[in-house]
């Protein structure tokens, strides 16, 4: 009887640390998944602080090509606005599409483009958007090594129990994968 008892008690005793393992590594996870997206929100306003010199810079040159600059106006608001992963994705994709729109402008002036401070915003932005593509990367294997987690037995008990869901990765627009068309004939 008081070896049952002891070995029930050990049993109880092991699933109990099992459970406070897995509780406390899914919580590091979580909060590495929190810092992750930081680091992209950062990255992304980083960009979103850039934007209006630059607009500001072309607008100098290019004052007759508004429907461009307002269209990164408006991209950079909405990706300002943006509350989800989902939205943050779909709105940079639109700045990102805005962004190129506007370069192609910008090829049309070769003043702008030996402007020393257009020269140096661009540079901002194209090192901007490298730690951007890197945070995401960052982000995006958090999200997987947490996702994994919570997917493999035995933390997969303890997860559902403790309410742990699936975590959303940072996904490019479908149409990412296509080849941007440059039309100089409008």
């Amino acid at each position: 009887m008081k070896k049952s008892f002891l070995v029930v008690i050990a049993i109880v005793l092991i699933l109990a640390l099992s459970g406070f393992s897995s509780y406390n590594r899914l919580v590091s996870m979580d909060e590495t998944i929190s810092g992750k997206w930081g680091q992209v929100e950062n990255q992304l306003q980083r960009r979103s602080d850039l934007i209006p010199n630059l607009v500001e810079t072309v607008k100098g040159f290019a004052a007759h090509e508004e429907k461009v600059l307002s269209d990164v106006a408006e991209a950079r608001a909405k990706l300002a606005g943006a509350q989800t992963v989902q939205e943050t994705a779909e709105a940079n994709a639109e700045l990102s599409s805005a962004l190129s729109r506007l370069l192609v402008v910008v090829e049309n002036y070769p003043t702008l483009k030996a402007d020393a401070n257009f020269r140096q915003l661009q540079d901002e932005l194209a090192g901007t958007e490298n730690r951007i593509a890197t945070a995401r990367m960052d982000y995006n294997t958090a999200v997987e090594e947490y996702n994994k987690a919570i997917r493999r037995f035995p933390t997969v008990i303890w997860a559902r129990l403790l309410g742990f869901e699936p975590k959303d990765y940072f996904q490019a627009e479908e149409d990412a994968h296509k080849v941007p068309k440059v039309d100089f004939s409008k």
